[in-house]
């Protein structure tokens, strides 16, 4: 890397210093559930929206001020659909001097082919958990960083209590099926408002994603996001008594779904 592209890198993070309550509530996640572990090498899935951008410097600012040392690098995963396109993120990382991998994969093409009874969003992020997986492996990644936060948990739970009659939701910390690869997600107390907030007064290079069955198909959880909003209108300390209600199954190995 040039001095020219290595100084830029620092300009950027410095100016995009994330917020002291998104930082606390990270912080907290990860010390809360063990996620980082000394001489860990974290691979973030990196999709290039609010959330996950708002991780990455999450990450790297920990990196930069945390007694554990950790490395840190990112893969976004593109499946070949018209409506998204996540390529300007390729400068942006060699400018943060971020390690960086691109997979584009045929997946739209080859779901029609593929899908067994799942929807296109199921048969989607399941190739992708699986390319991040297979990137961390062949680099030498243990820990791959998600970026689901409070309001996706809850989100989750109550879809899973009022449409499977089950208590679950999704996990802080977990091991894949292969038990190779550690997943961990640090934004688990961090609301939704506060990735929004950061990723718009720090000018985030936010990638939106526009593919027509990820707006078709989430139908339930809109519904779910939508009850919440107004829940937390009429009573504002509903979000703190669901992560109450949530820790113990956050926890609880195979408690909940990868995505």
């Amino acid at each position: 890397m040039t001095d020219a592209k290595r100084d830029l890198g620092q300009d950027v993070v410095q100016a995009r210093k994330p917020s002291r309550p998104l930082l606390t509530a990270a912080g907290r996640a990860i010390g809360d559930h063990a996620m980082i572990r000394d001489g860990d090498h974290v691979l973030l899935g990196l999709s290039g929206g609010k959330d996950s951008l708002s991780l990455l410097h999450v990450l790297l600012h920990l990196r930069k001020k945390s007694p554990v040392k950790f490395v840190l690098a990112a893969c976004t995963v593109d499946p070949q659909s018209p409506e998204y396109d996540p390529s300007p993120l390729k400068a942006y990382m060699a400018a943060l001097g971020v390690p960086y991998f691109y997979e584009s994969q045929p997946i739209v093409a080859s779901a029609s082919d593929h899908m067994r009874g799942d929807s296109f969003c199921a048969y989607c992020a399941r190739m992708r958990r699986g390319i991040l997986y297979r990137i961390a492996r062949e680099n030498g990644y243990n820990v791959l960083a998600l970026a689901q936060h409070l309001d996706d948990l809850a989100e989750s739970f109550l879809m899973s209590v009022f449409f499977g009659g089950k208590l679950r939701t999704m996990q802080a910390h977990y091991r894949n099926d292969a038990g190779d690869v550690r997943i961990i997600r640090p934004l688990i107390y961090a609301r939704e408002r506060q990735t929004r907030d950061f990723a718009r007064n720090a000018g985030l290079p936010v990638v939106h994603e526009n593919c027509p069955a990820c707006f078709a198909m989430p139908m339930q959880r809109l519904r779910m996001k939508a009850l919440l909003a107004e829940q937390e209108r009429q009573h504002p300390r509903v979000f703190a008594n669901l992560l109450a209600a949530m820790r113990p199954l956050m926890a609880l190995q195979g408690a909940g779904p990868e995505a």
